[in-house]
């Protein structure tokens, strides 16, 4: 395919990816789901595991090879627009008033899956194929803790809000403690990432890399408030493009240490001021990344994902056991957590529900692994189930509960938790997937 032959097939291709997201997220909004859930199905619906069976020449032709390199770079836009988000919305405050409970509570839900993932994955070494050649077993076996670790908390933060439960208890721990969670997950991931260079040189770049991200990041914490100062006298014009120009010097620099992209641009913004002037700023290029190039990611996932590599018993079994390990090492360990720390039952369950999320966070983490040749394309399936049903599962799981509360106390309108459901406006920006 030639350069001019590739413009009019890549904006046909996105016509059509934009189209199939949208649609599949209407109707799964009708089931309650967030956007995200029907913009990742869609992003598998037009890949191998179901447009390829159905229909093998529509989607070589929509998506040919030449491609994939496009639909990859314009997906890594909205990756980093969406993690400089992530990090804007991370909120130290929101640990000082739940920190005592939302710190243990953030710990179990890194450690357990961690080591049942790793364990997991560990045990089923050799049994099925899961990783590419040269790639040990303990470095695999990390990544999938790591991976199986992760929260969603963009999306567990989108929810609480249009839920109208942000003042509430539950609320307030799992804000906390998914924030902390995916800071944790993203340095353990840079952890693997260098390990799985293979020789010193590679570690070495990496931590000399990251220990100059924190240089940077703290000189930039002491002086952004009179760089605010001088922020407040640029136009919104202006702002818009340093802000942008910050984002992806801080991509390219992580990258290029190791680090991956998402990473520099998840510590940007968490280390970004907090002011009218930089918000109105970020809110400008949330909505083109969010409605247009992040959906370009989810297709380039699923592009990649082929559940008919899942056939073998074996790797059945391995895909059945990561999704329940993925559950009870998060759902279990985070309501265990709470409620050794004395929350109400009611609270302790919300609050794992909605850790056990995995949403697009997942997704990144696992493209991440598959690029940097960690995982096979078999493990990329697997772990794109467990990022599915994780996520599907959240949102009924959450009315179940609300009603049950509802037929246990019908006079306090869900007072005892906050669980019953307010009218609240939708957040301007933010929150996984478009909306």
């Amino acid at each position: 395919m030639s350069t001019t032959e590739m413009g009019p097939a890549f904006f046909l291709a996105v016509a059509v990816i934009l189209t199939v997201c949208r649609l599949v997220s209407l109707l799964l909004r009708r089931l309650g789901q967030p956007p995200v859930v029907g913009e990742m199905v869609a992003g598998v619906a037009l890949g191998p595991s179901v447009l390829g069976p159905l229909s093998p020449g529509l989607e070589k032709s929509l998506f040919p090879d030449e491609m994939r390199p496009v639909l990859y770079v314009a997906g890594q836009v909205g990756l980093v627009v969406f993690m400089f988000l992530s990090g804007y919305e991370f909120r130290t405050d929101r640990l000082r008033s739940v920190g005592r409970t939302a710190v243990p509570v953030s710990a179990a839900g890194i450690v357990v899956p961690l080591l049942l993932g790793s364990g997991l994955a560990w045990a089923a070494h050799g049994a099925v194929d899961l990783y590419p050649d040269g790639v040990s077993p303990a470095v695999g076996a990390l990544f999938v803790g790591v991976t199986v670790a992760i929260t969603a908390f963009p999306m567990l933060a989108r929810i609480i809000t249009e839920r109208g439960l942000t003042d509430t208890r539950f609320g307030s721990v799992a804000l906390a403690s998914g924030a902390l969670d995916d800071a944790v997950a993203w340095v353990l991931l840079a952890m693997v990432l260098s390990m799985a260079g293979g020789n010193a040189d590679t570690f070495l770049l990496a931590v000399a890399g990251a220990v100059g991200l924190a240089v940077f990041l703290g000189v930039f914490l002491r002086v952004r408030a009179r760089a605010l100062e001088r922020a407040r006298r640029l136009t919104e014009e202006h702002m818009l493009l340093v802000t942008v120009l910050l984002l992806f010097l801080a991509a390219w620099y992580t990258d290029r240490i190791g680090l991956y992209a998402v990473f520099g641009a998840f510590s940007l913004g968490v280390a970004f001021p907090r002011d009218p002037v930089v918000t109105r700023a970020v809110a400008a290029i949330a909505p083109v990344s969010r409605i247009v190039f992040l959906p370009l990611f989810f297709t380039y996932s699923g592009l990649n994902t082929d559940f008919t590599l899942l056939s073998g018993s074996g790797l059945i079994l391995f895909t059945v056991a990561c999704v329940a390990v993925a559950i009870i090492g998060k759902f279990g360990a985070c309501w265990a957590a709470a409620r050794m720390l004395g929350e109400p039952p009611e609270i302790a369950l919300r609050v794992g529900a909605l850790m056990n999320a995995r949403g697009l966070m997942q997704l990144i983490a696992i493209n991440v692994g598959l690029s940097a040749g960690i995982a096979s394309p078999a493990l990329f399936g697997v772990l794109v189930i467990v990022a599915l049903v994780t996520t599907v599962m959240t949102a009924p799981v959450l009315t179940l509960l609300d009603r049950r509360q509802a037929a246990r106390h019908p006079d306090d309108n869900g007072r005892r938790t906050g669980a019953t459901a307010r009218p609240a406006p939708s957040p301007r920006g933010g929150g996984e997937g478009s909306g």
